[in-house]
Parts: structure tokens; C-alpha cells; sequence
């Protein structure tokens, strides 16, 4: 049995041993990833059952199907798997803001003491949006006016970046951040923060 990480065509070396080149052309398999077998390939095995060259009960036969069906299911995966690497290279820089983290984005609606960055920059986003609460200074931003967005922001922080140095000036407040939000088709993935006094 070969290891049938993928089928690289017709004219690839052969996966059973004492198979004839000549016989059968399309039973071979090597590692690699192709889309050299697809239908064509199992089209030509439908003709040679048709025409009666290669019996489906011949002994062998079965298996050699199968390891061709195998490798199909193989290249269909990582093809898909290829493509939601495309669509991650999809993401782009949505927006960007600048904005001051004062007082007020340092405690929540219940005037609660927040102690998370993540916190603090949201609540910087409500008071702006929701709140009319704002810092001389402070840019608007379109994503984070939507509410639903403002609640996503904990996980983009997390896949995104900032220094612990910056987390930790965010925490004290008094300091300016600048917030780059990227994604793609209308979704929000990560946000990257830089601070500066």
C-alpha cells in the first residue's frame, strides 16, 4: 500500500508492487499535493470497466479503486484547506483610531474600577459612541459604534498585539492609544494597540 498522502498523476510511480506501467497507468501515487487526479482519472477507470479491461472483481482491482478514491478525498481536503488560507490572507486594515484613555474610560456604567486593557478600551468606545463622553482629541471610529462589535473586542485584543508595557500604562490611564482594527468581509478579526503619553 503506498503512502497516499496525495495522487500526482498518470505517469507518477507505481503503488503496487508487480503492477505493469503498460496495464495500468493510472494506479499510481506519490506524496505531494496535486490536483492531477480528479475526474479525468476516474473517468478513465470507468472506461476500463465499461470496455471490460480492468474487471472490478479482478483480485487487486478493488483495492486499487479505493486507494484512488482515497487519494481523491486527500487533494479535496487539502484544497479546501488551501483555500481558507486564501481567505485569511484576505484580511486588511478596516480602520484605524487615535484616542485618549482618561478618568472616565476607566470605570464602567456601575462606576466600577476596570483593570483589564481590554476593558478600558471598550469602555473608551462607549463613552465616545454610546455615551457622548469624550477626550479633546478623541477620533471617531465606525466599527466599534456598532455594539456588537464593542462586545467582540476582549477576543480581537487577544488575537491581535500590544506590549505588556502598554497594557500596563492603559491600566493607569492618562495615556494616548492608537488602535489599528483589521479583518475582512464586514468581520472584525484583531485589533493591534500602540500607546504613547
Amino acid at each position: 500500500m503506498c503512502p497516499a498522502v496525495s495522487c500526482i498523476g498518470i505517469w507518477s510511480m507505481s503503488c503496487w508492487r508487480g503492477s505493469s506501467a503498460a496495464a495500468h497507468p493510472f494506479e499510481r501515487c506519490n506524496i505531494g499535493v496535486s490536483m492531477d487526479v480528479s475526474k479525468e482519472t476516474l473517468f478513465a477507470w470507468r472506461i476500463g470497466l465499461t470496455l471490460g479491461k480492468t474487471p472490478l472483481f479482478e483480485r487487486g482491482n478493488m483495492r486499487k479503486l479505493l486507494s484512488i478514491l482515497f487519494c481523491s478525498v486527500i487533494v479535496a481536503g487539502t484544497a479546501h484547506a488551501q483555500a481558507r488560507v486564501q481567505a485569511t490572507h484576505s484580511n486588511r486594515l478596516i480602520e484605524s483610531y487615535r484616542a485618549y484613555i482618561g478618568d472616565a474610560d476607566l470605570y464602567n456604567s456601575n462606576g466600577a474600577r476596570l483593570t483589564q486593557p481590554w476593558q478600558i478600551i471598550r469602555q473608551d468606545r462607549a463613552n465616545f459612541h454610546q455615551y457622548r463622553v469624550r477626550d479633546p482629541d478623541d477620533q471617531s471610529d465606525s466599527f466599534f459604534a456598532d455594539p456588537v462589535n464593542r462586545q467582540a473586542l476582549e477576543q480581537m485584543l487577544r488575537n491581535g498585539t500590544m506590549t505588556r508595557e502598554a497594557a500596563n500604562m492603559i491600566v493607569r490611564g492618562s495615556v494616548w492609544i492608537d488602535v489599528d482594527i483589521y479583518g475582512g468581509q464586514g468581520t472584525g478579526r484583531w485589533i493591534d494597540v500602540s500607546v504613547s503619553d
